[in-house]
């Protein structure tokens, strides 16, 4: 499971797709509704948002947000209710790290977008992140 700190502006399509997946799946464990998954280390810092399930309606929306900006037509009704202007901290390092973490995978399969941001100095955090 990935759930990324950074703008999911920087995912390839594959990426997004696995992303909207991933985060729904965040979303049915937090709800209780799965066996597995339950102690992710990637859901650790949902699970210490005060409103666990609204940080993750959060986040899908803002991942449904991008795909929408490229013409993808993933579900709304599968975002739970509610929504969090309390945004969760993350460090520059963890981003710097992810961001590096995704160019290693955009370089194998989508070279294009990876030229595009390799050379990229200010990294944009998802909306949901600090």
């Amino acid at each position: 499971m990935r759930l990324w700190s950074l703008h999911p502006q920087y995912l390839d399509p594959q990426g997004l797709v696995a992303l909207w997946r991933e985060s729904l799946l965040a979303q049915k464990v937090l709800q209780g509704k799965t066996r597995g998954y339950k102690y992710h280390p990637q859901l650790d810092r949902f699970k210490s948002h005060p409103s666990p399930l609204k940080a993750i309606a959060t986040y899908l929306r803002a991942v449904r947000q991008e795909a929408c900006k490229r013409g993808y037509c993933f579900d709304e009704r599968k975002i739970g209710p509610g929504r969090t202007a309390t945004r969760i901290t993350v460090s520059k390092r963890e981003v710097k790290a992810e961001f590096a973490w995704l160019l290693t995978k955009l370089k194998k399969r989508a070279p294009l977008r990876y030229r595009q941001l390799r050379t990229l100095k200010q990294i944009k955090r998802h909306p949901l992140f600090s």
